[in-house]
Parts: C-alpha cells; sequence; structure tokens
C-alpha cells in the first residue's frame, strides 16, 4: 500500500536558525585565529535581546558581540518595526573558560590519540532518490525555502516578505519506495502588513503558488518536476497572517533543529545538536563522518539507502563500534554486519583522524547553520574575517563530508 512522508524546513531568519547562526559565525571567528579553538557556544534569541552561554578555550579573542549582530545584519534583521534588529537588540555574553575535566580527555597532543569529547551515537544517512543522495521530501522543504530568501533580498517580483518562515512538503511514496506525487506543500512566511487580513492572504497565497513554486521547480530535474502534476493542497499561512515573528514572535535557541539540520526523520539521530561545537566534540564531527560514509556507500552502489552508526565514550580514542543498516537495500551479497566490518576497515573513525580526512579544524560552519548541514555542495571559497580593524582571509573547503571521494576505494573492497 502506498503511503505519505513528510518533511519541513525552516529558514534563516526563525528563531532557532538566528541562534544557530550566531554560535557557528562565533566558532568559526575562534577557529580562523586560532584552529586550536574549544568552543561551545550556546545562543538563546528573543524580543530584543541575545544571550550567549558556553565555554571556550583558545589563545584567540573575538569580539562576540560585534560577531553577532553582522550574523542578524545579514540575514535582515535591520529594522525596528521587527521588534529584533542587529543594530538596537542587547547581546550579553556569559561564555568562560572550557572545564580542564573535559580538556583532559580530548588534548593528547597527537591527532590519532585525541580522545571523544563526549559520550553519544551519531548517525548518517544517505539515499539515491535524489542527486545529492538527501530524503527528496527534505530536500525540497529546503529548496522552498532558499528560494523563498533569495525573492526577499531580490525585493522585486514580491516586495512583502520578512526573514521569518517555514516549510514541509509531504510525498506519496510507492510501496517499492519511489515517490509518485507531492500530496501537500505548506508555506508560512512572515510579511509587511500591506492591507486587510483577507487581501494579504490572498496576494501571498497566490505570489507562492504561482512566482516561488515554478522557481524550485525549474532548478529540479524532469522526474521530479512531474512530482508537482497533479492536485497538490498547499497550506500558505494556514493561520490567516504572519507578521509578528523572528525572535520577537518566538524565542529561539540553538540546536533546536536537529531533525531539520539532518534527514527530516528519515534514517535516525543520536540527539546531539551540531552548531556551536568545535570538531572536537563528536556530536558534531562524527554526524559528518557517517554522512561521509553513508553517502560514499551509496554512490558506489552498496545499497540504494543506508544508515550509518557510530558511538563513542569520552576521552576514549576508538567508537564503541560502527553499525550499518540496509533496510534490505544491499547490492551486495553480504550481511549487514558484514558491511558494517568492512566500512570500519575503510574509515578511521578516531576523533582526530575524522577533523584530519574531513578538515574540519577550520572556519567552515556558518555555512551550515541554515538549510541542511547534509547534501550541500562540496566547494572551495575564500572567507574574511575582521578583528579590530584588520582582515584575515582563510581558503577553506566547505561540506568536505559531501565529497565523493571514496567511492573507488570503497567499490574495491566491496568487489563493485
Amino acid at each position: 500500500m502506498a503511503y505519505l512522508f513528510t518533511s519541513e524546513s525552516v529558514s534563516e531568519g526563525h528563531p532557532d536558525k538566528i541562534a544557530d547562526q550566531i554560535s557557528d559565525a562565533i566558532i568559526d571567528h575562534f577557529l580562523a585565529y586560532d584552529p586550536h579553538s574549544k568552543v561551545a557556544c550556546e545562543t538563546l534569541v528573543t524580543t530584543g535581546q541575545v544571550v550567549l552561554a558556553g565555554e571556550i578555550k583558545s589563545n584567540a579573542y573575538v569580539d562576540v558581540q560585534s560577531v553577532a549582530r553582522e550574523v542578524i545584519k545579514r540575514i535582515g534583521y535591520t529594522k525596528g518595526e521587527y521588534m529584533f534588529s542587529a543594530d538596537s537588540c542587547g547581546v550579553l555574553s556569559a561564555l568562560h573558560e572550557q572545564s580542564p575535566d573535559i580538556n583532559r580527555g580530548v588534548d593528547r597532543g597527537k591527532p590519532e590519540e585525541q580522545g571523544a569529547g563526549d559520550q553519544g551515537m551519531m548517525f548518517g544517512y544517505a539515499t539515491n532518490e535524489t542527486e545529492n543522495y538527501m530524503p527528496l521530501a527534505l530536500d525540497l522543504s529546503h529548496k522552498l525555502l532558499q528560494e523563498l530568501a533569495a525573492m526577499r533580498r531580490e525585493n522585486r517580483e514580491i516586495t512583502y516578505l520578512r526573514p521569518d518562515a517555514k516549510s514541509q512538503v509531504t510525498i506519496e511514496y510507492s510501496d517499492d519506495h519511489v515517490p509518485q506525487k507531492i500530496k501537500d506543500i505548506v508555506i508560512s512566511t512572515q510579511h509587511d502588513e500591506f492591507g486587510d487580513d483577507e487581501t494579504m492572504a490572498r496576494q501571498i497565497r497566490k505570489d507562492m503558488v504561482e512566482l516561488l513554486i515554478p522557481r524550485v521547480k525549474a532548478q529540479l530535474k524532469p522526474e521530479l518536476q512531474k512530482l508537482f502534476e497533479g492536485n497538490i493542497k498547499y497550506h500558505i499561512n494556514p493561520t490567516g497572517k504572519f507578521v509578528i515573528g523572528g525572535p520577537h514572535g518566538d524565542a529561539g535557541l540553538t540546536g533546536r533543529k536537529i531533525i531539520v539540520d539532518t534527514y527530516g526523520g528519515k534514517g535516525a539521530h543520536g540527539g546531539g545538536a551540531f552548531s556551536g561545537k568545535d570538531p572536537s566534540k563528536v556530536d558534531r564531527s562524527a554526524a559528518y563522518a557517517t554522512r561521509h560514509i553513508a553517502k560514499n556507500l551509496v554512490a558506489a552502489g552498496v545499497a540504494d539507502q543506508i544508515l550509518v552508526q557510530v558511538s563513542y565514550a569520552i576521552g576514549v580514542v576508538e567508537p564503541m563500534g560502527i553499525f550499518v543498516e540496509t533496510y534490505g537495500s544491499a547490492k551486495v551479497d553480504m550481511t549487514d554486519g558484514e558491511i558494517a566490518e568492512k566500512v570500519a576497515g575503510i574509515f578511521d573513525m578516531r576523533p582526530g583522524i575524522i577533523e584530519q580526512r574531513l578538515k574540519l579544524r577550520n572556519p567552515i560552519y556558518s555555512e551550515t547553520a541554515a538549510y541542511g548541514h547534509m547534501g550541500r555542495e562540496a566547494q572551495t571559497t575564500a572567507k574574511t574575517f575582521v578583528q579590530n580593524g584588520e582582515e584575515l582571509t582563510k581558503d577553506v573547503e566547505l561540506f568536505t563530508w559531501e565529497k565523493l571521494d571514496y567511492v573507488d576505494k570503497v567499490k574495491a573492497e566491496f568487489g563493485l
């Protein structure tokens, strides 16, 4: 029997995502000036206020208040009427030095001896139902909001948009897990007051269906464009009005959108958030490493979809173990346990080695903090940081865990 699956996304102007972006921008600034920095930075945003809390061990000085304001400005909160503005909001820093009890289990001099920054389990997932090996419902949800943000910045076809937004896509699948059609699309977008409630609701619905959706469809392959055919049920600003939004509408916290950040409910999640954590925290680095494994395995043809789990104890170098689930889609004559054993031989999952393999001690995290940490394009770019009036430019590789650089090695090991 056919079944339905739904995933959601939130925009860069969503309160929780503002918090994530501030935390990761602070991480980037510390790593830019001191790659060995240890940072755990939590952010709270609410009406007219930003609160920073957490622990830092670094030789660098960073003006965290200025960093927070720059992020808020870039997102688009620049008007007093939003009740949260880059120039006028308060920024309170309660950051302090990292606990030596934690640090003693992590820093060991040599990367191969580095212990895990915490205990826990981390998951990576990949599926071949999209070109970027991501679940389709989540991929479409992200694309809707990325295009909506682009239209907001253009301020041409639609001129009333504000930064806060959410999306949701429901897809009907066949029994053999092939997407058949899009059943529902939900878009809630913050907007200016530009008429009576009925006029605003009618105009926003028209613009989302007739302007936004065609721009998103144009980015897709023909077979995915066909999923938009038929009677899609659109829920556009279902409450009828969304003027009050952002941190004035809801408080935002770092790490509250972990499913949006990963696989939209497909696969699994170990529970640990990513943003605000330097790569010694395996919540982040090992989640990236397991995504790297899963994506390369699926791209190599080991299975149509794969879930990879790894687990650690704080201060311990070697992981507790690696688990693989192929959901019965394996293309090799092996059990999932045998696949996991081969994976352990191909990918070194010691925390320090993960940092080296994926080049994680670079300022690469601001770009991850909105529209998903997975399924993004691996690329090299130059990033510039300003401190005390002086500029520092660094060339960095973004989203290294999305590279298909182990496909040939996987094929050789599995005889593909």
